[in-house]
């Protein structure tokens, strides 16, 4: 998926809005650049945000889950799936993106999916927001995680 076509990103307010990063631990480079763009979306916005660090990205889903669960308004997923010599990548990819899903739907809550699915390290250098990327994964899912809880809270008033 490329940036091309994306909205301008206008700046939201999010006070009053409680949101959990939760992040894998896995090619750390690229997960704490998709982390930081998050944070400076969530602060920019005013957002309370915590972050819960997880194994990997299989375990997304159910962290995401109770964290909804407990109150949260938000979740910001992150995490990073590089594709290898076996179907693990399309298990584990499948599995997450559809827990993600699911986590959203049951919960009637947003879930800012950050997980990168890639077919090389590179790609995840270019979409991590780090100096000399060309996207910032981890600042989209955070602005789509406000935006979309946002849009419920009026919805729901």
């Amino acid at each position: 998926m490329s940036g091309k076509g994306a909205p301008e990103a206008q700046q939201v307010t999010a006070s009053g809005l409680r949101v959990v990063v939760v992040a894998g631990t896995w090619h750390e480079v690229i997960t704490d650049g998709l982390i930081a763009g998050s944070a400076r979306v969530l602060d920019a916005a005013g957002a309370d945000w915590s972050l819960v660090r997880v194994p990997g990205s299989f375990e997304l889903p159910v962290v995401a889950k109770v964290a909804l669960e407990q109150g949260a308004d938000a979740v910001v997923a992150l995490g990073v799936i590089i594709r290898g010599g076996t179907p693990h990548f399309e298990y584990v990819s499948s599995a997450a993106t559809d827990g993600l899903t699911r986590v959203a739907l049951d919960t009637g809550k947003p879930v800012g999916f950050g997980l990168l699915t890639l077919d090389d390290e590179q790609q995840g250098l270019d979409r991590a927001g780090l100096p000399g990327s060309t996207e910032d994964k981890g600042a989209e899912a955070a602005d789509a995680a406000l935006r979309t809880a946002l849009a419920l809270r009026t919805l729901r008033a």
